[in-house]
Order: structure tokens, then sequence, then C-alpha cells
């Protein structure tokens, strides 16, 4: 795949119009007997795959099939595109409208018609190309009934939980260790070489109270979580920091980094490695020279100093550092909106944010540029390299999910967000829900929240909250 955003849905190879005329072509006739290509089908008869278009495509492509002796009645038909059943949408004798199955890997075309004894088998010629194509699926998690099924840790068969909001992050040296710290619960670890779903870090373990973000320090051998807790006030514990256990991989021993209340996130610079972090107070970006936690020389938690406010009071908002450290994006959670802050690489830290897209205080959901867009909670996002901007100055888009409108949108370096998957436009009016398959097409979320990126199998992780799963955006297997 050569970009993410390539596999939102567009009908390529048959215009729209032309395959209009091919639906009402396809739809019959007043009379069967105005035409023969109306006819039905004759048993007497060799049935014939002629050609088909167009040659290639993936999953729900819509495709054309030409020949002889189709009959005019689809119920009689058995079709079959690389061993799988293909939706029928229309049939005339000479030509017959369908969609391609998902997994049709070996592109066969194959028909059988008739009913009883009275059956003619027939195979094209040549075969249709398959294309693999990004689909959203059910990694693990489930809700019962009565939605009673508690937090269980085990195999991704039978874990359950996940029905809080969630913030995921991959470890950077242990890549098949993906961390997801719950709002209000604790932190899990899907382990993908095993299978297995385990709690490492309980909230007891660091007296902390919300779980809001986890980040890695640049060496990868510290763990960095963020507090949300009011209860001391400005003294509040706000960021923690972990040490990984040689033995083990895993992080332990907390040690209070920083305080001050409410704590939204907390992030590690990918190039300089000093920290910063937020309060949910009054908007207040901090940063927190790490060098003074490191190189020996005293510190308190109170080392750190405040940039700037990005609003007044009770913006809830995440910090999300570009690879590159040149700037990051500010995700204001509650009121809707994406800021950018630009890194200042001879002081060592971020200038005053400004608009990238969404409008403070106005949720909705419009895809655009700028202020023209529309949000509602966009919660955590991540960057990912595009292989289609190579050459260009900023090699990456961000995807977020966007919990109030159930989906995972993309913002692009130059401002333009478009909509990645989810808010499934077949069979159902909602625009939530739970349903796998194409990004756009069918799949849904229910207010998704955390998002994570493994780059080696091209694949996204999503805790869709209130469906109580995780779930995986990657090539249909």
């Amino acid at each position: 795949m050569k970009t993410k955003s390539n596999n939102r849905v567009v009908y390529w190879h048959i215009p729209n119009m032309l395959m209009l005329m091919i639906i009402l072509c396809l739809s019959g006739c007043k009379d069967d007997n105005e035409s023969p290509d109306s006819a039905p089908f004759d048993p007497s008869k060799s049935v014939v795959i002629s050609d088909f278009t167009p040659k290639t495509g993936g999953i729900g492509q819509r495709l054309v099939i030409y020949g002889e002796n189709f009959g005019n009645d689809p119920k009689i038909i058995d079709l079959k595109i690389g061993g799988k059943p293909a939706t029928i949408i229309g049939v005339k004798n000479n030509g017959l409208y369908c969609l391609v199955p998902p997994q049709a890997y070996s592109g066969t075309i194959e028909m059988t018609i008739g009913e009883g004894e009275k059956t003619v088998y027939a195979k094209s010629e040549t075969d249709f190309s398959y294309q693999k194509k990004m689909v959203v699926s059910t990694l693990c998690g489930y809700r019962n009934e009565r939605d009673d099924q508690g937090w269980k840790d085990g195999s991704f068969a039978t874990v359950a939980g996940f029905q809080k909001d969630c913030f995921m992050k991959f470890d950077p040296k242990l890549p098949h260790l993906l961390y997801c710290a719950f709002d209000g619960n604790e932190i899990r670890l899907l382990n993908f070489k095993d299978s297995v779903v385990t709690t490492p870090i309980t909230r007891s373990m660091g007296q902390w109270d919300r779980f809001r973000s986890v980040d890695f320090t640049r060496d990868g051998e510290k763990m960095i979580i963020a507090n949300d807790y009011a209860g001391n006030g400005t003294n509040s514990l706000s960021v923690s920091i972990l040490t990984r256990n040689p033995s083990t991989g895993l992080f332990e021993s907390p040690q209070q980094l920083a305080a001050y209340k409410q704590c939204n996130g907390a992030v590690i610079h990918p190039v300089n490695g000093e920290m910063y972090f937020n309060s949910y107070e009054k908007g207040q970006f901090f940063r927190y020279d790490m060098e003074n936690y490191y190189n020996g020389r005293p510190f308190t938690v109170k080392d750190y100093e405040e940039l700037f406010k990005i609003q007044d009071n009770e913006w809830e908002f995440n910090i999300q550092i570009h690879p590159s450290g040149d700037y990051a994006y500010i995700v204001v959670v509650n009121k809707h909106y994406i800021l950018r802050t630009d890194y200042n690489k001879v002081e060592k830290r971020f200038n005053q944010p400004y608009l990238v897209c969404g409008l403070a205080r106005n949720a909705g959901y419009v895809d655009g540029v700028g202020g023209v867009v529309r949000l509602s909670t966009p919660y955590q996002g991540i960057f990912v390299k595009n292989p289609e901007y190579a050459g260009k100055s900023d090699q990456y888009d961000f995807y977020f999910t966007d919990r109030g409108n159930h989906c995972v949108r993309i913002l692009t370096p130059e401002g333009s967000v478009t909509t990645f998957a989810g808010r499934g436009t077949s069979g159902n009016s909602n625009s939530y829900g739970y349903v796998d398959g194409d990004l756009r097409l069918e799949a849904r979320f229910d207010n998704p929240t955390g998002i994570a990126y493994n780059e080696s199998e091209n694949a996204f992780y999503v805790c869709d909250k209130v469906n109580r799963r995780i779930r995986k955006i990657g090539l249909e297997q």
C-alpha cells in the first residue's frame, strides 16, 4: 500500500455515470420478450463468461461480467470470485453486476446457474487480479448483552474490558508490547508475541488517580506517565517516571517527576529530550528540563516553567510531537480543535500555538481545511510516514481518533482533514456501531479513543471504548 489515504473508498476504473447506466441496464425490462438480452436462463445451452471489467480491484469493487445465457434471475446464480461468494446486484442474459467479496485472492470467476439437476457451470479464461485493501477488524475484547463482562486479563480470545478512555503507545525497545493507559483504571499491556493481555501497572503502585498518557524517554529505558488529579492543588502528582527492569523488560519503581494539578498529557521531545506537560486548570503548557533529572544536579518536582496558556480555564489537551521535533500538535479534547506549536531549536522550547483545524467550542463533523473543519472530541493522534511525500520537507500525516464522530481522521501537513475509517455508509443510518470491514463503506466504531501504529506491519490499533474492544486497521488477512 503506498499511502493510507489511498485506501479511502474510490470507485475508479468505471466512471459513476457509466456505472449508473450499467445498473439501469441490468435491472430488467418491463417485458422480458422485448429483448433477447432479458431472456431467461436456458439449461440446454452453455453459459459463457466472455469478459469482465475492471480487471483488478479489492473488497467491495464493483465488477461487471459479460457473457451469454446468464438469464434474468439472480436467485438461481451461484457466483464465486476467488472461491468466495459474491453479491449479485443485477443480471441480464448477457451481463451481470456484482461486488467483489473479501479474500478473493486467487481471482477465479466461476458461475453455476440453474436449479436441481438443470445447472450449468462456467469459468472465465482469465482471473480477476485481487488487491488486498486496508480493512477494520477486531483484535480482542467483547461486550455481552448486559455489558457486565468486567475486566479480564488473558488471551486475545478471552480478554474483556477496554471500557474507558484510553491512551496507547508501543514500547520503543520491545515493539511487540503495546501499553494502554485507561483513564480511571489501570495500564494494560498487549503482548503480540504471546497474544495475551496483562496488567503490569496499577494505580496503587504510584498513588495515581487517573492515567492520561504514557511516553518513553529517548533511550527507551524510562516510562513517563501523566496523572490527572487535583486533590492536593498545585502540589498534586502530575508526572511520574518509571525505570525499565532489565530482566523482565517491564517498568517499575515510579518516582514523582513533576507536580501540578489536573495533567492531561506528558510527552518527551524526540530529539532534545526535554519533557512537556499540561494542566487542565488554565490550559497551561509546561516545559521540564530533563537534564536536571539525568545529570545528578539537585532537582525538585517544581523544576519546570510555564511557556504559555492555550485558552482560559478547563482546556483538556494532550501534546503530540512530530518525529523531527520541529513542531507539535496540541489536541484539545473537550473544545474540539487542534493547534500547532513550532519548535525553537535555539532556545529548545515550543512557541505560542496557532489553529490548524476545527473551531473552539464548535463540535461537528466536516472534512476540509483549517477553520472549516469540524471535530467532536478528538482524543489521541499519531504521526505516520507517507511514502507519497518523499522529497517533501514534511513526510508525515497525522492520524487521530475523533471520539464524538466515531471515526479515525487524517490531518495532512497542509492542514487538510479527511476521514480515514469509520462512519460506514452502507446498511445503517447511524454513524456509530460495531461493524468490521471496508474502511469507509462498512466499518463503524463507537467512541474510539486510543490509537497506535505499528510501522513494521503497516497497521493501526484503536481502542473502541463503547464497543469494549481493541480494533485493528490493516491489510486484510
